[in-house]
């Protein structure tokens, strides 16, 4: 990724555009995909624009408005989820990515360490402070999330912030000090109450709420009885394959890790 001086407003290019927290969607659900000509969108340029990378030989350029008002030729404004949703596992990726770096400029225009204005790196994603040097670079938090499994079943718990009636696997944050695996067995013990073992790693997934990185596990089942930890969870169960309540979305690493685990196609 890197900053972009000016835009070449004739060459086509997958554009997404970011208004606080939402992102341009045209009429037929899809990104805008021309030229900047074509579309005929006006904005100030003077806007953060960065080539967040390409897509079917198409670069792909967030233009960050933030509270910028602009008038839309068509289409409406959407929330990064629903563009997520809306989009190829590739474009879904790349939103996140321009989610992230527009979050990283709005939030790093002063300097955390002297309080003198920071300058933007134009060669990558970075800030500097023009005063002590500080550098900053888009913060990244990491997390684990785990399908733990036991005679064939899988421990599922609904999360007091989850809307809806949605259970889905555990999952925590990583503390200083801790290992990936140690935070699996920690998060599990503190919200369901039970021990497990043979760890082993199963994927990763970028997660741009705000800014996480997903890292996926599957362990089984040790000892103990489920106590729900009720400053997290609103109820926690074993399920298995044909009893399943519902469940995170296909485009999930929560549901690729219960598909895994109980054996789902």
């Amino acid at each position: 990724m890197k900053k972009i001086k000016k835009l070449n407003t004739t060459r086509p290019a997958f554009w997404f555009f970011c208004q606080q927290e939402n992102f341009w969607v045209l009429d037929n659900d899809q990104l805008p995909k021309e030229s900047l000509k074509t579309l005929a969108v006006n904005f100030d340029e003077n806007s953060s624009k960065y080539l967040l990378g390409y897509h079917l030989g198409l670069p792909c350029i967030l233009v960050d408005l933030q509270n910028q008002s602009i008038d839309l030729p068509q289409g409406e404004w959407r929330g990064l989820r629903d563009c997520m949703l809306q989009s190829d596992d590739v474009l879904s990726a790349l939103l996140g990515r321009a989610w992230q770096v527009a979050n990283f400029v709005r939030t790093h225009k002063f300097c955390g360490q002297c309080g003198e204005k920071m300058l933007t790196i134009a060669w990558e994603v970075a800030a500097q402070c023009r005063n002590c040097g500080h550098r900053a670079y888009p913060r990244i938090s990491p997390a684990v999330i785990m399908a733990v499994v036991k005679d064939g079943q899988i421990l599922l718990g609904k999360n007091k912030r989850n809307k809806g009636e949605i259970y889905s696997v555990l999952a925590g944050f990583v503390e200083v000090g801790e290992t990936l695996e140690q935070t699996v067995a920690r998060e599990v013990k503190e919200e369901a109450g039970i021990n497990i073992k043979n760890i082993r790693y199963f994927s990763s997934q970028p997660w741009p709420f705000p800014h996480n990185i997903m890292v996926g596990y599957i362990a089984d089942y040790d000892s103990g009885e489920i106590v729900v930890d009720t400053n997290e969870l609103i109820d926690a169960d074993w399920y298995s394959a044909d009893n399943l309540p519902d469940i995170p979305g296909e485009h999930t690493i929560a549901r690729k890790l219960i598909n895994e685990a109980l054996s789902l196609k």
